[in-house]
């Protein structure tokens, strides 16, 4: 398992659009993927999951992959968060 703790940046925090940008991309790992916020642990790969954490512009989240493909997806998960979840 790997983790990563990152900032985000992009002014709607992960509300709708960003979020199901992001839950899309994750969907395409095998690997678990989960994003931990406050006292919140949530499946990224699940558009609800990522709305009820109730994740805002300035948060600091912490992003953990385990699975066979966890490198690419920690990377492709730090990136969209620096892009402010601009798909590829």
């Amino acid at each position: 398992m790997i983790k990563q703790t990152i900032v985000v940046r992009n002014p709607e925090g992960l509300h709708l659009r960003p979020a199901a940008v992001f839950a899309k991309e994750m969907g395409k790992f095998n690997c678990d993927i989960t994003v931990r916020y406050k006292k919140n642990a949530v499946n990224a790969k699940s558009l609800l999951s990522i709305l009820s954490a109730c994740i805002v512009c300035g948060a600091e989240i912490s992003i953990e992959c385990d699975g066979s493909d966890e490198q690419d997806a920690i990377k492709t998960a730090i990136d969209l968060i620096d892009s402010e979840f601009r798909s590829k």
